[in-house]
C-alpha cells in the first residue's frame, strides 16, 4: 500500500490514525445513549430530560439501536489490528445505521412531526455524516489493517 498520508498520519503498527470526523460520527450515531448517560447522571432530573428529547418514549427505545454499531465501533477501535476482518465490516454496518438513522428520522418528519431546528440540524448533520463515511478516502484507507 502506498504511503498517501505525513508520516504523523500513522500509528506504531502502520496503520492510520483515527479522523476527529469518526469520533463525532460515533457521537452522532449514539446521541440517544448519550441522552440516555446524562438523564442518568442526574437522577431527579433524568424523567424531564428524557421527556425533553423524546417525548414519545418509543422513539427512544427505537433510537438506542443505531447507537449499538457505534459503541462496538468504540470498544474494538484501540483493538482494531487483532480483528481485521471484523474491522473492515465495521464501516459498512456504519453506513447502514447512518442510513437507518436518516430513514427514522425522515419518516417520523414525514408522519407529521415538527420540523424544529434541533430537528433541521440532526437532519443535516446525519446527511453530512452519511456523505462522509460513503466516500471519505482517509476513512477508507482507515478501515484497511496493515499485516505486518
Amino acid at each position: 500500500m502506498p504511503v498517501l498520508y505525513p508520516p504523523s498520519d500513522y500509528d506504531t503498527h502502520g496503520n492510520l490514525k483515527t479522523p476527529l470526523l469518526f469520533w463525532c460520527t460515533l457521537l452522532l450515531q449514539a446521541r440517544t445513549w448519550f441522552v440516555l448517560v446524562l438523564a442518568a447522571a442526574s437522577r431527579q432530573q433524568g424523567d424531564a430530560i428524557l421527556g425533553v428529547f423524546y417525548p414519545d418514549r418509543d422513539n427512544f427505545w427505537f433510537g438506542l439501536l443505531p447507537g449499538v454499531p457505534a459503541a462496538l465501533a468504540f470498544m474494538i477501535s484501540g483493538r482494531r489490528h487483532l480483528y481485521p476482518r471484523v474491522w473492515a465490516a465495521v464501516r459498512w454496518v456504519l453506513i447502514a445505521a447512518q442510513l437507518v438513522l436518516l430513514t427514522w428520522q425522515l419518516l417520523l418528519l414525514w408522519q407529521g412531526e415538527d420540523l424544529t431546528g434541533v430537528t433541521l440540524l440532526l437532519l443535516l448533520a446525519d446527511l453530512f455524516a452519511l456523505w462522509w463515511l460513503a466516500t471519505s478516502r482517509r476513512l477508507r484507507d482507515y478501515f484497511i489493517i496493515n499485516r505486518e
